[in-house]
């Protein structure tokens, strides 16, 4: 989002990004999640947010749960990029790439009620 935008004011129409991937998940070595916001900050996004599950399956039907036995558990893992269409699809081309094989990733247009920084 380009601008600021107030309760009260109209909304906005913009695009939700969601991309699922699990806690082991790696590129160029490193956490794929901590690259794909890198990323999204890089392309001047408007924010990312993310969020670690403590349970879930994906493509491939085999649960991932915290085990006392096992120290990776590759748990799920969420990210969460709201902007405009333009700027998501930015994103979404810059990752096809380097996101490999697995994961999913979904789009969804979404009403911005409020964007803005907190007052410091």
């Amino acid at each position: 989002m380009t601008a600021s935008v107030n309760l009260g004011e109209e909304p906005r129409t913009g695009r939700l990004l969601r991309i699922f991937l699990g806690e082991g998940d790696r590129i160029d070595g490193r956490p794929a999640f901590r690259v794909v916001v890198e990323t999204a900050r890089e392309l001047g996004l408007a924010g990312a947010t993310v969020l670690h599950g403590s349970m879930g399956y994906g493509a491939n039907s085999v649960i991932h749960r915290p085990e006392l036995w096992r120290v990776s558990h590759d748990l799920p893992v969420v990210i969460e990029v709201v902007d405009e269409e333009a700027r998501v699809s930015a994103l979404i081309e810059r990752l096809e790439g380097m996101l490999g094989g697995g994961g999913l990733i979904t789009v969804e247009s979404v009403r911005v009620l409020r964007y803005q920084a907190a007052a410091r």
